[in-house]
This record gives structure tokens, sequence and C-alpha cells, in this order.
């Protein structure tokens, strides 16, 4: 590796990425803990990357630092640390020590006087140093021998930065960073710098001098009058400014180079603490890499026998057939192909190859729906025994769907977590090691086995059983039936439309260059911003730490500021279409089908929606035209058939009406009334044939964003009005609507103090957030205690109106077949001598699947697209 590294990590930078750049995570406790995995995740990718022989983290301490004596006001306008992230700060620094890194903190000092004098006793030393951080005030630091890592996007990205890096992109030396903050200051650090000084100017002023004292002292040389004249009235300022940007290099730390030496670190106490914040794939992490680790999984072992004569799998199928339950899994090989199922049986597991012969002797239990089928994620197993022509029925149980339920707001549902979870104890993941394959899905059965009675055990405990029995587990089959079908895709029409995208894209590309009279990378923040708010003046509206923001809510307030903006977000719009939607589906139809096989995810949302990824159907464009023209690339099967698409009407807020029992909500359902003409002709007070367009546009805003617990600011952000008037239509809209208004109350006080809230079918969702000492935490847990019921009572009707479907199609031997579902939707892909009855079979299920107080209502159409359905 050539010469000893060190890597020294700015711990408040990297706690603040972590925080902002991973979603919030709990553990089992309700302990934030998204903070201390980004943190960990980041070290150890560094010291895998970097192999430091030396490494440091140095963290602020709350006290005030010589900066504060010298200038009060120094960082006064930091916000308060969100209480989220303090609550973790504690734990962070155990496993830090658990990892035997040298943390440091110094009262009176900043970390980066801490990260500045460590840099310069190993630049002392020839060591080559790395600074990771996220302020740009480390460039100051940069030698021949210290490097800074920046992070950028996420907590995976980073950026090296050397003086040549640093001279290139800023056009100054090290030793010009601090004159660089001294004339522009610092927001972040309410460093005031040279009023009306901005980084350009700074950056053209230290082209021309070495420093700001050589500027201060050839002020007349500034050709911009209003700039050396605030110059020359503020010198103190930009000296002072420059001395607050400075960083220590003397800090008194006792300690040497040598105590930095990284050793093993302590991999019991790390096993301890990552187990107490559920950090299954840390603690996976030091069992495959750390030889000195014993594992606990060394206890858990299931002997496998392999079964390859014929005899004694007939034995076994006997046997299976007398138990009336099968404890499976399904094992592929390199390729993909299914090539064992290994079974549990009395204590057994054993395995047996799907050759021909084995696979023709095990088909008929499989496809037995009177002999129940139990596993963990069943479904991809129900999907690689459908690729032998086996079409398994009878689904029981399933390990993963019963965790789910129990908690849907964990981030996985491997086996492994959660036989830890109930046993304590560790084993490995079916999938872990090829070497080990027999082993671990043997393993895999045992702990399936093991499972089935404490998992129902607290299904029946918590009121579950008819929402795991008569909806999820029947479901299981649905969806992998949906899978293996796949959606056919018209791949020339996905050509022409990633064809036709491009020119206009080409076509937008010069249109934005002539307004702004010159070409650049539209795609570059930096250069975008300079071109909106340097050469055309445009007003700012929002900074970020490394510039001015060009994000879509500053584009749309722009708007009617210069024809550029609308062309940029238009740009953008067709860009993200063509690269995510029409590019992205291309890649992912499959050569032998020419169908996309989308994964259905049952155990991702908390709110018991279905996901789906490979692609994300979900997501395809609905709101624009152009968005709808994918669309037209989802087809039929061949001329024979046609999609049948049925789409619930307005199905959360008709859930609305019958949980809140608001009688003017439910008699406008029953009268099959327009309700968002019925809630602006109550919210403006005029009869409903006085409503205008746009009065429903406000009134359709108002209906939906009650579901989710939108505020007057929020309500005014989406309809460009003013938070007053915003205010105006919520008050009124209560007042019309006063159950509504009830039972958002109640719902956030029972979730307050049960910690849960339900859906009509009991389907259970923890809210941690309600119990936030952070207002904004807490108001995000009141808004989802609001909306769970609704979105999640809604997502329960379809998917039992998926299963209806599903089994009435099953039952009369029919050959169309449902194949997709996307919120409140079904397409199913129907025979066109069976359109009719399978249009009334959809319509009919879907109205049916539950009563409520009011009707559901089913819209339905059918043509050779997806866009022709609409």
């Amino acid at each position: 590796m050539g010469k000893d590294r060190m890597l020294i990590i700015d711990g408040n930078s990297l706690m603040h990425r972590a925080f902002y750049a991973l979603p919030s995570l709990t553990n089992r406790d309700g302990l934030h803990t998204n903070v201390i995995y980004g943190f960990v995740n980041m070290i150890n990718k560094l010291i895998e990357q970097y192999e430091p022989k030396y490494i440091a983290i140095a963290f602020d301490r709350k006290e005030p630092t010589f900066r504060h004596k010298e200038y009060p006001e120094y960082k006064a306008k930091r916000l308060k640390m969100p209480e989220d992230m303090a609550e973790q700060i504690p734990y962070l620094k155990e496993v830090i020590d658990a990892m035997n890194i040298k943390r440091i903190e110094v009262e009176g000092y900043e970390a980066d006087d801490i990260i500045g004098t460590i840099s310069k006793l190993s630049d002392a030393e020839g060591i080559s140093t790395f600074i990771v951080t996220g302020d740009r005030d480390a460039f100051q630091l940069i030698t021949e021998n210290v490097h800074v890592l920046m992070t950028k996007k996420g907590i995976s990205e980073m950026e090296e930065y050397d003086k040549d890096k640093l001279l290139s992109q800023y056009e100054i030396n090290p030793e010009q960073v601090i004159d660089l903050k001294g004339l522009m200051g610092d927001a972040s650090d309410n460093i005031p710098g040279v009023p009306g000084v901005g980084e350009k100017t700074a950056l053209q002023l230290l082209k021309q001098f070495k420093n700001i004292e050589e500027i201060l002292e050839n002020t007349e040389k500034i050709k911009k009058n209003k700039v050396r004249q605030n110059i020359e009235t503020n010198r103190d300022i930009a000296l002072l400014s420059k001395k607050l940007a400075t960083i220590v290099t003397d800090v008194p730390l006792e300690i040497t180079i040598e105590d930095l030496k990284y050793k093993e670190p302590d991999y019991d106490a790390l096993v301890e603490l990552y187990s107490m914040l559920d950090f299954r794939s840390l603690i996976d992490k030091i069992k495959n890499l750390s030889p000195n680790y014993e594992k606990e999984s060394s206890d858990f072992i299931a002997e496998v026998k392999k079964l390859d004569n014929l005899d004694d799998i007939k034995k076994l199928i006997d046997n299976i057939i007398k138990n009336g339950t099968i404890v499976f899994k399904v094992s592929q090989d390199v390729h993909g192909r299914p090539d064992f199922i290994y079974v549990g049986v009395e204590g057994q597991q054993l395995s047996i190859p799907l050759d021909e012969e084995s696979k023709n002797l095990i088909k008929p239990i499989m496809e037995n729906v009177n002999i129940r089928k139990v596993g963990h994620d069943i479904k991809t197993d129900l999907i690689l025994l459908k690729k032998l022509g086996i079409d398994a029925q009878g689904v029981g149980f399933d390990t993963m769907i019963g965790a789910y339920l129990l908690n849907p707001s964990k981030p996985d549902y491997r086996l492994c977590n959660i036989y830890k979870e109930y046993f304590g104890v560790d084993i490995d993941d079916y999938e872990s090691k090829e070497e080990d394959k027999a082993q671990n899905y043997g393993s895999t059965v045992k702990a399936i086995g093991e499972l089935i009675d404490p998992i129902n055990s607290k299904i029946i405990e918590m009121g579950l059983e008819k929402l795991f029995n008569e909806v999820e587990i029947p479901l299981i089959e649905v969806l992998a039936d949906m899978e293996y079908e796949g959606f056919k895709i018209d791949k020339d029409r996905l050509l022409e439309l990633s064809h036709l995208f491009s020119e206009k894209i080409d076509s937008l590309t010069e249109e934005i260059y002539q307004l702004a009279e010159e070409s650049f990378n539209i795609n570059s923040t930096k250069q975008l911003s300079f071109i909106l708010f340097e050469k055309l003046q445009l007003p700012p509206i929002k900074k970020t730490k490394t510039g001015y923001s060009t994000d879509v809510e500053v584009l749309e307030k722009l708007s009617d500021k210069h024809p550029i903006i609308e062309k940029i977000l238009e740009y953008r719009q067709l860009l993200k279409i063509k690269s995510t939607y029409i590019d992205g589906l291309m890649n992912l139809i499959n050569e032998e089908t020419g169908r996309v096989h989308s994964k259905f995810n049952q155990t991702v949302t908390a709110t018991g929606r279905l996901s789906s990824t490979e692609p994300n159907l979900q997501n395809i464009p609905v709101k624009t035209e152009k968005g709808r023209e994918i669309r037209k690339a989802f087809v039929s099967k061949n001329q024979d058939y046609v999609l049948v698409d049925a789409d619930y009407s307005q199905i959360e807020l008709r859930v609305l009406a019958h949980i809140s029992g608001d009688e003017s909500l439910v008699q406008s359902f029953k009268n099959n009334e327009d309700i968002h003409t019925r809630t602006a002709s109550e919210v403006f007070g005029v009869s409903k044939d006085l409503v205008t367009p746009l009065m429903r546009n406000r009134a359709k805003a108002v209906n939906f964003g009650i579901i989710y617990g939108i505020s007057d600011f929020g309500l005014a952000r989406d309809l460009k009005i003013s938070r007053k008037e915003a205010k105006f239509y919520i008050d009124n809209y209560f007042a019309r609507y006063p159950l509504v208004k009830r039972y958002m109350e109640n719902i956030v006080a029972e979730g307050k103090k049960k910690g849960y809230v339900t859906t009509i079918l009991n389907r259970i969702r923890y809210i941690p957030e309600l119990s936030s000492a952070n207002a904004i935490q807490r108001n995000f847990g009141e808004r989802i205690a609001m909306n769970t019921p609704i979105q999640g009572s809604a997502a329960d009707i379809i998917k039992i109106a998926m299963v209806k479907v599903y089994k009435e199609l099953k039952k009369r031997g029919m050959k169309s077949k449902l194949i997709l579902q996307v919120h409140d939707e079904l397409i199913v892909e129907a025979h066109k001598d069976e359109v009719e009855e399978v249009m009334r079979i959809v319509k009919e299920k879907m109205e049916s699947a539950v009563k409520l107080r009011v009707p559901l209502v089913v819209d339905i159409n059918y043509g050779s697209s997806w866009y022709d359905t609409k």
C-alpha cells in the first residue's frame, strides 16, 4: 500500500450526513437509529477502502469555543439539533469505542480544530492522511500528504480533493481558503464576511490578490466601485471573518500519533450493541469477516438427508399426505433454475433433487390444495415451481408474512432476523454461502418449522388471524401468478417513444441555450445556478452549502420570472420519463417472454399497500399526457386478448366516510353525487350548480388533503394560494363535516395512547413518532395516524378483491389472468371471448369485497393497451 495511511473523521459532519440521508429507522424499543447505522456503514466502507494504519474521529462539544468569545454571534443561527438525532449520540459513541477507534473531544475547540491539529502532526510524519468531512473549511488543511474526502450524495459517495483538484475547481490554493471565507462569509457558521461579496466575486479578487491583507492594501485596484466601497467599509469584518474561518492546528491534545493506531474491534461488545440496535446486517458482516469471532449459529445445526432414491421419495410423500402439511424451501442453481426442494417433516430435514422423475412424484402433493404448504417468502418458491410446471396450491402459513403483520415497520423480514428475535440464536441466511447450501437450506426449513407456533400465537393474541388467513395468505398465490405471468411490452413502441423523447429533449436543450445565450450543462446544478442567478439575475429562493438551489420547488416559484424556467422544468420532466421509465423499462423486458415480470412486495409498506419493483409499475406516470404515453407500450399478449382495467372510484374518501360516520359524507356517496362538487358547494357556500371548475379543483385538493392530514401551509403550497385562504377552506370543510374532524382527533389520541393505529380489518401500524419530543416528528406521526386507517383499509379492500377475482377466474377455468394491481386498480389480460364475463366478475367481486356504510363503485373499461383502457 506504500505509505502508512490515516483517516481523520469529522464526527459531527458524518452524523448530520447520515441523519438527513437515511429515512427514520427505529429499533424494537422505538430508539431512532438512522444516524448510527449510516455512520457505522460509512466508517466500515472507509476502513475497507483505505486500509488505514491510524484512525481518529473528532467531535464538537456543547461548550462555547474561543470563536464565540471573539464573535458572540458565531453559529448563532444554527438550529437546535433534532431530538431524534440527539438521542442517538450516546449510543453512537459507545459503538465507536467498541470499534476501538480513538474518539477525541476538547473543551473550547471544535472538531475542525482537532482535525487540523492531528493532520499537522501526521503531515510532519509523512503519513498519507485523508480528512473525511462535508465542510469545505477543511480545504485549508490540504498539503502534499493531506487530502480531503468530501461527502457528497447520500452516505456512499465521496470526492477526493488535493491541491490540484482544489486549484482546478476553485482556482485557489489551500492557504487562500480562509481568505475566501473571510470575504464571502459562511451562512452556516454565521460568519459575516463582506456584504455584497459572494463566492464568484471573492474568487475573482483572490485571482488578482494573494490574500485579504493584500486586498486591503490595494483597494484602489479593485475595479467595481461597489465592491471596493464594501471592502473598505468592512475591513475589520473581513479580517474577523478570516480569523473565525481559520482552523487551529495547535490544540493541546494529550495523545501521540501512536495512540491513533487502528486496533481490532471488540466484536463481543459490537455484537451486543448491534443486537440492541437491531442491526442484523452489521452482525452478519462481523461473522462473515472476522475470523476471531465465534459464531453462535454453530449451535443451530440441521442434518440434511438427500433423497435421490425414488422409493424413499415415495415414502416421504406418503408421510406428507398423512401429516397434511409440508414445510419447504426451493433452492436455485447459479443460473437461477430450481434445483432442489428442501422439506421438513417430523424433525427431519430432507432434500430432493428436482430432476424429471422426482419432480413428477412431488408435483401432485404440491398441487393438492388440501396439503398445507408452509414456508418463508413462499411466493418465491411458488414462482420457482411454476418454472417446472408445478402449480403449487394450498399455502397455509408464511413466517415472513406473519412477522410483517405483527410489526410492519421493520426494515426487513429475513428468516435469520426473525429467528434471532424469537429464540435469541443466530442462524445463517439460506442464501448466504453457496458452499454451505444444503446445510443452510436444511437450517431454513428447521427454523421455519420452529417459528410457526410462536408467530401464530402472537397473530391470534393481536387479533390478526382473519387478516392473516383470509387476506394475506391467499394473496400469496395471486401475486406469484401475477409475477410469473408478467405484462407484455411493445418493444417497438418503447423504442419509438425513446426516439421521440430524445428529439424533444434535444429541441428543448437548444431552446434553453438560446434563452441563456450560451450552451452549458443543464444537468449541472452549479452551471444552471450560474445561468439563472448570476447571468439572468433571477432572484435566488433557497441557498444550500454549495450554492443556490435549482430544485423543482425553486423553479416553480420562478416560473413567471423568465421563459427559460418553463423550458427547464419540461426538459427535466422529459429526461426523467425517458431515463427512468422508457429506457429503464426496456432493460427489464424478459428476452424469452417479451414481458416485464415485476416483483410484487407484500412486506414493504407500513400501511399494507403492495409495492412493486423491477420495474416499479406503481410509479408509471399518469398525471401528464407525456407520462401517460408510456402506457401505450403495455399491451395484451396478442390479437386474441385485451386488457380489462377496473378502478375503484374514490375508495379512500369512501373509507373515510365509513370510519368517520359523517352523515353528510355518507349520504353524498349513497346518492352517487360528485363528492368534489358537493364539498365545493359546502365549503364555498354556493349551490351545486354554481360551483365553478376552479372551486371543484380546490375542493378536490381539500378532500384528498384531509386524508393525509394536510396543514394550511401544505394546502397553500399545493394550490398556490395564501395560508389564510387555505385555512379558510380547511376550517369550512371541518365545519361542514364535523365527524371527520372528530375522527381525526380521536385517532391521533388513540395512537398516542396505544402506540399504534388499526385499519378496518385490524391491520396494525406502530407509530413511535407520536411520542417524539421533536415537534416535526410528532406532527409527522399525527399525519400517519390520520392516514393509515384510511390508506391501509383501502389496501386491505383491494387485496380481498384480488383474491376473489383470482379464485373466480381459476374456478371457471378461464383463459383470462389477473396480471397487475396498481394502488386502487386491477388489470386482467382477458381473452376476447371472455371479456363481458370477466368485466362482470371483476366489477362484482371488487364492489362486494367488503360491506361499508357507503357503496364501493368500480369504473371498468377495456382496450388493447393500458393507455386505451382509460
